[in-house]
């Protein structure tokens, strides 16, 4: 599902900051996003098996029916054959497609099992959907949350940002640090998903969903929300930016201040 969905993503390294390198999608692109975690790393090797595989059978496919056209034509063959039953035959080309697709299937469940499997997180991440903006929430590390909005035409031209992928309030961690996010949402299903780090994750009502990724190059990653969701479901952005641990440090401190912290109060209405 994510391959089908990022297929056609590249990259364009552009210098931000002075340091950080930015991954955005860009016109007659072809491939995917350069891994920036283990997991995609581990995409990225599996996309390429499938491609050697699918080549290979293209191939052996066209020169099948090539040899076939040219030997088993009316002028090869004037008195058509009456062959009906091959046994062997049967068995081969029964047999053969089985032993392709357990060999695929070897490495499919060892990238699902790897993917599924959260190590230990230095960092929690609550991300929350809502029509049509996200909410990032620090419940371990700081307990504040805040809002994250697509940034306007005007206003990402300003800020130096992509159109449509630009954010006010990016959501910002540290390099080589392991971060779980816990997805969830307010209204309808959304999806968080940001290709370079090879993660897609729905965000479900009454639910929540973990998926994790550990950041290895400095940057900012953007990505969209994957799920049909309403009117701006295109203009849902999501934007990530992997910093040194004494810049996600220096942050999260200014993130304190700026933010409400959360008093985990229940609030119901007056009757």
């Amino acid at each position: 599902m994510f391959l089908r969905r990022f297929a056609t993503s590249a990259i364009v390294l552009t210098a931000l900051a002075g340091w950080a390198e930015a991954a955005v999608p860009h016109n007659w692109q072809l491939g995917l996003q350069p891994a920036v975690t283990p997991v995609m790393a581990q995409i990225e090797d599996f996309h390429r098996l499938l491609l050697y595989v699918i080549t290979a059978i293209c191939l052996f496919v066209a020169a099948l029916l090539v040899w076939v056209m040219l030997r088993y034509n009316s002028r090869a063959n004037p008195v058509p054959s009456k062959v009906h039953h091959n046994t062997i035959l049967e068995v081969v080309w029964t047999g053969v497609p089985v032993i392709i697709l357990v060999l695929i299937a070897i490495p499919s469940f060892k990238l699902l099992f790897f993917e599924a499997d959260i190590p230990t997180p230095d960092l929690t991440v609550q991300v929350i959907g809502r029509q049509w903006y996200w909410t990032y929430a620090f419940p371990k590390d700081g307990n504040f949350q805040f809002d994250s909005n697509m940034l306007t035409d005007a206003a990402a031209k300003k800020a130096g940002e992509p159109r449509l992928l630009g954010v006010d309030n990016p959501l910002v961690v540290p390099v080589n640090k392991v971060v779980e996010v816990v997805t969830t949402a307010s209204d309808v299903i959304h999806s968080w998903a940001v290709p370079a780090f090879g993660v897609k994750m729905d965000a479900i009502p009454g639910h929540l969903n973990h998926t994790w990724f550990k950041a290895t190059r400095l940057g900012t990653y953007y990505g969209q929300c994957s799920e049909l969701c309403g009117a701006n479901h295109a203009f849902m952005p999501i934007e990530v930016k992997v910093v040194p641990q004494a810049e996600y440090d220096a942050w999260l401190k200014a993130a304190k201040k700026k933010y409400a912290d959360i008093d985990g109060a229940v609030r119901v209405a007056a009757k």
